[in-house]
């Protein structure tokens, strides 16, 4: 995703001095001009944002594969999904807009139902083989559901200043990052083909002098 210059390694510290140094400077900047609690609350977004991320990953590792997972499972799997992450994101609103108790009494009972039809009615299609974690799906539901809330307690000018970034982001990986990518896969792909049939063209002369020698 970042030019070549960026991935330079220094060959007495063995580390990516040009990255290092214009990563200090790009942070340096940014904290000097910026408040710190910004910064603190965008970094707080990003990490919340992970973390329900994951939760919800490993939800859909649990209960969904590919060929095992059938349509109606699936569909059962989005609608509980849906239930659990509406449910936070209705009591975090609710939390920060109203004093009442009724918004509550509408999103628990769904986060439970969500929680609870993913534990009774659709089939775990993937087990842990070592470790896993325990308590699924409530433990990881209970993490989206305090991750969401944690996420409505920020400012709105936060999130307008994140949605930013992520634009700007995005349209660097779109401009720059795609293509660098794409092409580092490419790259690869010609190599792996080069290097299998080196092995091919080496099998077949080791396989020549046997076959010479079977006919003599």
């Amino acid at each position: 995703m970042m030019p070549p210059w960026f991935g330079h390694v220094d060959d007495k510290t063995g580390t990516p001095v040009n990255a290092t140094i214009a990563m200090l400077k790009a942070t340096s900047i940014v904290a000097f001009f910026t408040n710190f609690r910004v910064l603190s609350n965008l970094l707080s977004i990003s990490t919340l944002l992970i973390f329900v991320l994951v939760a919800v990953a490993l939800l859909v590792r649990r209960y969904y594969s590919s060929g095992v997972t059938t349509k109606v499972n699936q569909g059962k799997l989005i609608a509980c999904l849906v239930l659990i992450i509406g449910s936070s994101c209705g009591i975090s609103a609710y939390w920060a807009k109203s004093d009442g108790f009724i918004g509550y009494v509408i999103c628990v009972p769904l986060w439970v139902l969500g929680s609870g039809g993913l534990w009774l009615g659709v089939p775990m299609a993937r087990q842990p083989k070592c470790w896993g974690v325990p308590l699924v799906p409530w433990l990881p539901a209970l993490s989206i559901f305090i991750n969401v809330f944690l996420l409505g307690s920020i400012d709105v000018h936060s999130y307008v200043r994140f949605l930013v970034w992520t634009a700007l982001l995005l349209v660097y990986y779109g401009l720059v990052g795609l293509h660098a990518s794409y092409d580092t896969a490419k790259e690869f792909e010609t190599k792996s083909n080069a290097n299998e049939g080196d092995k091919e063209l080496n099998t077949t002369q080791e396989g020549v002098p046997s076959q010479l020698i079977t006919m003599l």
